[in-house]
Protein backbone atom coordinates (compact mmCIF):
# COMPACT_ATOMS: atom_id res chain seq x y z
CA UNK A 1 0.00 0.00 0.00
CA UNK A 2 1.71 3.69 -1.38
CA UNK A 3 -0.33 5.45 1.38
CA UNK A 4 1.25 5.39 4.99
CA UNK A 5 -1.31 4.76 7.50
CA UNK A 6 -0.18 5.93 11.51
CA UNK A 7 -1.34 6.84 14.36
CA UNK A 8 -0.22 10.42 14.04
CA UNK A 9 -2.55 10.59 10.87
CA UNK A 10 -5.23 10.22 13.12
CA UNK A 11 -6.18 14.06 14.11
CA UNK A 12 -9.96 13.87 14.51
CA UNK A 13 -11.89 11.92 17.22
CA UNK A 14 -15.64 11.23 16.28
CA UNK A 15 -18.47 9.42 17.83
CA UNK A 16 -19.99 6.54 15.71
CA UNK A 17 -24.25 6.78 16.28
CA UNK A 18 -27.03 4.76 15.51
CA UNK A 19 -30.76 5.03 15.45
CA UNK A 20 -32.49 3.18 18.25
CA UNK A 21 -36.09 1.92 17.12
CA UNK A 22 -38.87 2.54 19.73
CA UNK A 23 -42.74 2.24 18.61
CA UNK A 24 -44.73 4.96 19.17
CA UNK A 25 -48.12 3.26 20.00
CA UNK A 26 -49.75 4.01 16.51
CA UNK A 27 -47.78 1.81 14.89
CA UNK A 28 -44.70 4.35 13.77
CA UNK A 29 -41.57 3.45 14.77
CA UNK A 30 -38.94 6.24 15.65
CA UNK A 31 -35.69 6.58 17.44
CA UNK A 32 -33.16 8.89 18.54
CA UNK A 33 -28.89 8.62 17.73
CA UNK A 34 -27.10 7.34 20.25
CA UNK A 35 -23.46 6.91 20.34
CA UNK A 36 -21.80 3.67 20.37
CA UNK A 37 -18.56 4.52 20.83
CA UNK A 38 -15.93 7.04 19.93
CA UNK A 39 -12.62 6.79 18.39
CA UNK A 40 -9.55 8.43 16.98
CA UNK A 41 -9.89 8.83 13.10
CA UNK A 42 -8.52 10.27 10.08
CA UNK A 43 -10.61 12.01 7.82
CA UNK A 44 -9.39 12.26 4.22
CA UNK A 45 -11.53 14.47 1.78
CA UNK A 46 -12.15 13.18 -2.14
CA UNK A 47 -13.14 15.11 -5.06
CA UNK A 48 -16.17 16.16 -5.08
CA UNK A 49 -19.80 16.14 -6.55
CA UNK A 50 -22.91 17.25 -7.52
CA UNK A 51 -26.26 15.30 -7.00
CA UNK A 52 -29.90 16.50 -8.67
CA UNK A 53 -31.92 17.00 -5.01
CA UNK A 54 -35.81 17.94 -5.52
CA UNK A 55 -35.05 19.91 -8.99
CA UNK A 56 -31.52 21.21 -7.82
CA UNK A 57 -28.33 20.72 -8.04
CA UNK A 58 -26.69 20.26 -4.60
CA UNK A 59 -22.91 20.15 -3.12
CA UNK A 60 -21.86 16.40 -2.33
CA UNK A 61 -18.30 16.25 0.04
CA UNK A 62 -17.36 12.84 0.27
CA UNK A 63 -14.86 11.72 2.64
CA UNK A 64 -12.39 8.86 3.20
CA UNK A 65 -12.67 7.98 7.79
CA UNK A 66 -9.37 6.04 8.32
CA UNK A 67 -10.03 3.95 12.03
CA UNK A 68 -8.38 1.73 13.85
CA UNK A 69 -9.80 -2.06 13.22
CA UNK A 70 -11.16 -3.23 16.92
CA UNK A 71 -14.16 -5.50 17.54
CA UNK A 72 -16.27 -2.19 18.08
CA UNK A 73 -15.25 -0.44 14.71
CA UNK A 74 -15.91 -3.88 12.59
CA UNK A 75 -19.46 -3.86 13.79
CA UNK A 76 -20.19 -0.35 12.07
CA UNK A 77 -23.10 -0.56 9.82
CA UNK A 78 -23.86 1.40 6.61
CA UNK A 79 -27.25 2.91 8.29
CA UNK A 80 -24.70 4.42 11.40
CA UNK A 81 -23.74 8.01 11.16
CA UNK A 82 -20.61 9.52 12.39
CA UNK A 83 -20.55 12.69 14.06
CA UNK A 84 -17.50 15.15 14.87
CA UNK A 85 -16.71 14.81 18.30
CA UNK A 86 -15.20 18.40 18.47
CA UNK A 87 -18.15 20.08 16.36
CA UNK A 88 -21.57 18.55 16.62
CA UNK A 89 -22.86 20.10 13.75
CA UNK A 90 -20.57 18.14 11.56
CA UNK A 91 -22.55 15.10 10.67
CA UNK A 92 -21.36 12.31 8.29
CA UNK A 93 -23.69 9.35 6.52
CA UNK A 94 -21.92 5.91 6.17
CA UNK A 95 -22.14 5.83 2.29
CA UNK A 96 -20.06 2.07 1.72
CA UNK A 97 -19.49 -0.62 4.76
CA UNK A 98 -15.80 -0.59 6.06
CA UNK A 99 -13.18 -2.24 4.65
CA UNK A 100 -9.68 -2.83 5.24
CA UNK A 101 -7.50 -1.42 2.75
CA UNK A 102 -3.97 -3.57 3.56
CA UNK A 103 -5.70 -7.08 4.17
CA UNK A 104 -3.44 -6.50 7.54
CA UNK A 105 -6.34 -6.12 10.02
CA UNK A 106 -4.68 -3.22 11.45
CA UNK A 107 -7.04 -0.37 10.06
CA UNK A 108 -10.51 0.03 8.33
CA UNK A 109 -11.53 2.61 5.90
CA UNK A 110 -15.07 4.02 5.60
CA UNK A 111 -16.61 5.58 2.67
CA UNK A 112 -18.57 8.89 4.48
CA UNK A 113 -20.48 12.22 2.81
CA UNK A 114 -20.78 14.82 5.22
CA UNK A 115 -24.65 15.44 6.15
CA UNK A 116 -27.33 14.02 7.76
CA UNK A 117 -28.09 9.78 6.35
CA UNK A 118 -31.12 9.72 4.33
Amino acid sequence: MSRQTGAGRLRERVHFQSRTVVDDGYGNTRGAWVTRFTVAAGLRPLRGGEQVMASRLQGVQPYVLTVRQSSQTREVASDWRVVDARDASRVFAITAPPTDPDALGLWLDILVTQGEPG
